[in-house]
């Protein structure tokens, strides 16, 4: 394992000081279970991505398909969208541009590596989505958990649990001033989250009519909150579209990070036809 190269980039910034830290092990063939869950935990990110050989018959290009497993700090997740594009661009850099092939624990996830004005930018396609409810008792204990009065939500926004390869849970705050304050109970919210399998809770302020601010609270990783959520990004942006907050064929701008000092920026990618939903963003090697 001393031997394992860990590579850092940030995802969803072109700035290393900006977006989500992700650690990247292009090769983890000779690393198992716990030494990978021991890196991600010394490495301190949200998550680090660990790359082997692509399973038979997964398809793509040959030489750009690849299995991908996701880790924080305190454990395994299904898929993690900012370790994906961080992937992505580390890839690109020693590959070339194109099109990449994951498979990841959620199911098969496509990504487009384009260069633009000098920089790398990827593109990850999601499984497909769907959006439930969550009951009112849980909701109740997450609004607790969250010290939110009812009065403080968006009504525009019912809370609902909303996947794209991880479950996230959404609630809408009513201004801007809410979404930036947030103190909440570390232990009770992981607990929720827990029983309930989320990933995240993905915090919303609607700031236009395609525009938002984010925060994700991650307790169940291990950190207070993460810096720029590929992964829920997705999930909003289906959910999005579910509720009729946004057109079918529309494309979202959501600002994550700012509150925390490390501004990032994601697009999400609705197309009319397609229930999947398309996330991009930069990425950039930390020095």
């Amino acid at each position: 394992m001393t031997d394992t190269e860990v590579l850092r980039y940030t995802a969803f910034s072109d700035d290393p000081d900006g977006g989500n830290p992700a650690g990247v092990v292009l090769d983890a063939s000779g690393l198992d279970e716990d030494a990978m869950l021991e890196i991600a935990a010394t490495l301190g990110y949200s998550e680090t991505a660990f790359l082997t050989d692509p399973p038979e018959g997964l398809g793509g290009q040959e030489g750009r398909s690849f299995t991908v497993r996701y880790f924080s700090p305190k454990a395994e997740v299904p898929f993690c969208g900012h370790a994906t594009v961080a992937t992505a661009v580390a890839l690109a850099e020693r590959i070339g541009a194109g099109e990449l092939l994951l498979a990841t624990r959620a199911g098969t996830v496509p990504v487009s590596v384009t260069a633009e004005h000098g920089r790398l930018r990827a593109t990850l396609t999601s499984v497909e989505p769907h959006i439930e409810e969550i009951a009112a008792a849980d909701l109740a204990e997450a609004l607790a958990a969250l010290e939110w009065p009812q009065a403080d939500l968006d009504p525009a926004f019912p809370p609902r649990i909303a996947y794209a390869g991880a479950r996230h849970l959404v609630i809408g705050a009513a201004t801007r001033a809410r979404l930036a304050d947030l103190d909440y109970d570390f232990a009770r919210l992981e607990a929720l989250m827990r029983r309930l399998d989320l990933t995240t809770v993905q915090l919303v302020h609607r700031a236009g009519p395609r525009e938002f601010h984010v925060r994700d609270p991650f307790p169940v990783g291990g950190v207070v909150e993460d810096p720029a959520t590929g992964a829920a990004a997705a999930a909003f942006g289906a959910y999005a579209r579910a509720l009729g907050l946004v057109p079918q064929d529309a494309v979202l701008t959501l600002h994550q990070g700012a509150d925390m000092g490390r501004p990032g920026v994601l697009t999400v990618e609705l197309r009319e036809g397609d229930p999947r939903v398309r996330v991009g963003g930069a990425a950039v090697r930390i020095p």
